[in-house]
This record gives structure tokens, sequence and C-alpha cells, in this order.
């Protein structure tokens, strides 16, 4: 099982420059980089200081030019915010200037306060089906001379110009979680990323035991690979891993209250939380936090990790967002280095 890094700019400070904060996300990627990781991904959020990502490929061609070796990936595009002419073409530009290292992450999108304002009357259906549209359609553009004639978008024949780097294409991978997601991704020979939130890890087996019931349902295509991504951090002691939990907890009491997307937001930056709002998301209760994602001592991390090899994960992601501070997070992903990664070294390989 190999390591890749799930990362973005965040802020609940605006005393805090947006340029301190990219400072501060290099330095993460070239960490995880000099160790050996696997891949950096960078979703796509608008209008949200909790996530700040307008276009992924402007932080994928920045990141290229100061790293050498690790893949760059979209952690997600929301398919529905764009048009395929436009994808291809960007995320080909990308896959050149980074030397053919881009990874495309696509997904539908989940904040209904995003698709309020980029795409009103949109709802997760209907993005789903745009995202299932665009898979084929990027890649016709990419052979070049493709036409389309589809239920969301139609063109004449067009070509991306310019042409991915990497042969036939970068990789594809897409965000699943139901059933019917699953069987399109293996289906399109795309890989396939998952995150069980803070569902903890009875969420993890039941995501695998789909993706394997989509690959049995496809015997003609080859097992693409699937990926883990879960908020994970490495403490030092009990002490600090109790901290953790703490801090967690508050970061998916606010993760939940912009997918209900009903508290008022100023500057992009939600409103607080009363003690009330926070009572009535049990699920994220520090005791649930602990228990349901990685927190831990590098031990405790190692064996919840062997698990998840043992059940056939190709790559696990260290989702790293959690509004903690720069050097917390960095200390985490040291520790992570330091003393998880040495318990998988015979599994890791060389970037492809």
């Amino acid at each position: 099982m190999r390591f890749s890094l799930f990362v973005h700019m965040e802020r609940s400070d605006l005393a805090k420059p947006h340029s301190e904060l990219l400072a501060e996300l290099e330095e993460l990627v070239l960490l995880a980089e000099q160790a050996g990781f696997e891949t950096a991904w960078i979703g796509e959020h608008h209008g949200m200081e909790f996530t700040i990502s307008p276009n992924p490929f402007i932080n994928i061609a920045y990141l290229g030019a100061r790293t050498t070796s690790i893949r760059l990936g979209t952690g997600t595009i929301v398919a529905p915010f764009w048009h395929p002419i436009k994808l291809a073409g960007e995320a080909a530009m990308a896959d050149v200037i980074t030397g053919g290292r881009l990874d495309i992450g696509i997904a539908r999108g989940a904040y209904s306060y995003e698709y309020q304002r980029l795409f009103p009357g949109l709802e997760a259906w209907g993005a789903g089906q745009r995202m299932r549209e665009m898979v084929p359609a990027i890649r016709g553009l990419w052979d070049g001379d493709f036409e389309l004639s589809g239920e969301f978008w139609s063109f004449p024949s067009t070509s991306s110009s310019p042409k991915p780097r990497q042969k036939p294409y970068p990789p594809i991978w897409v965000a699943a979680r139901d059933p019917n997601s699953h069987d399109f991704a293996v289906a399109s020979k795309c890989n396939v990323q998952v995150t069980p939130l803070a569902s903890g890890d009875g969420e993890v087996a039941s995501l695998i035991e789909r993706f394997n019931a989509a690959c049995q349902a496809h015997p003609e295509t080859p097992r693409p690979e699937i990926m883990l991504l879960m908020h994970t951090f490495v403490a030092e002691d009990a002490a600090e891993a109790d901290r953790l939990a703490q801090d967690l907890s508050q970061f998916y009491c606010q993760f939940g209250a912009w997918f209900q997307n009903k508290k008022p937001v100023h500057q992009g930056i939600l409103e607080p939380l009363s003690e009330a709002e926070i009572a009535a998301m049990p699920q994220y209760a520090p005791d649930k936090i602990r228990q349901n994602l990685v927190i831990g001592e590098a031990d405790e991390v190692i064996a919840r990790l062997k698990t998840y090899e043992a059940q056939g994960y190709d790559q696990y992601s260290i989702w790293i967002d959690s509004g903690l501070p720069h050097q917390r997070k960095k200390k985490s992903l040291q520790l992570f280095i330091d003393k998880v990664m040495p318990a998988f070294s015979e599994s890791q390989v060389e970037p492809r």
C-alpha cells in the first residue's frame, strides 16, 4: 500500500495572508515528496476559506515547478462546473508542465453551497450524470477529432490542445461511494477514490466490498486501483491523541455545517457554531472521532493501516486538512514519515 497526501490551503483567521498559506502547503508537499509519497492531491472548492482551491491546476502547475518526482493529482475536479473542452485542455497543459506527473480525480461535487452559486438548480443526481458524460468526453478530446452530442454538452469535432504527455492518458480517478458509482468507474477503466469521512472502519470495509463487487461484475476490465482517503494524525502520546480528537471534532462539526448549508457565511467563513448546534451532531463527538478517524500513537496507526492494506487498498491518502496550525500538521506528518512508513517500506514502490 502506497501513501499520498490530500492537502489544501485553509484558514479561519482573515488576518493570515493567503501567500503564507501557500508557502505552508508547499512545505508539506515537499516533505511528502522527500519521504517518498506517491502523490499530492488538491481539490476544487469555491467561495469558502474552509477549503481554498478555486482551480487545482493552478496549484499543480505551481507545485510542478518546485517538485521533481511526486505525482500531482486533482482531488477532485467538480465535473459539472467544467466544459469538457476546457477540462481536457487545462488537464493536458498541467500534464505537460509537470512532465507527465498528473493524475485526474473527478467527482460530482458535494456542497449545495457551491451548487447554488455556480450552477443554481443543480442537484446530486444531475451532477453525477454530468460526471459520467465528462469522463469519456475528455478521453475523446485527448484522442482528437472528437465530437459530442450528449445530454449535457454538444460540440463539433474538436481536439484537445495541447495533448497530455502521458500516453494514452493521465490516470483518471472517480470519487465513488454507492455501488453504481463504483460500477461506472470500473466499467470506464478508471481508478477509484473513496472516503468514509468519519464513519469508521465498518464503512472502510463496506467501500472496498462495493469496489470488489464492481470488479467481479466486469471481468473483462483489468482491476483498477483504489485509494482510501482518511484524516490521519500521529501523536507522541495518548494525551496528544486526545487533543487531536478534540480538534478534529470541531473540524467535523464545521464540515457538517457546511454540508447543511444553513448558517450564514461572511467573507468565506462560516458563522461560529453554537453549543446546541455542536450537540446536535453527536456523530462528531471527540470519542467518536477518536474511534473513527486514524488518530493515535504510531503503533496504533500502523495497526489500522495494516488492516486497510490487507483489505486490498492500493493507496492510502492522509487527509491533513483539519483547522490545525501548520506546525502541528507538519509535526504529525513527520511522525508518520519517521515512525509509521518504515513498517510499510517493503510495499513502497517508485512513483509511476
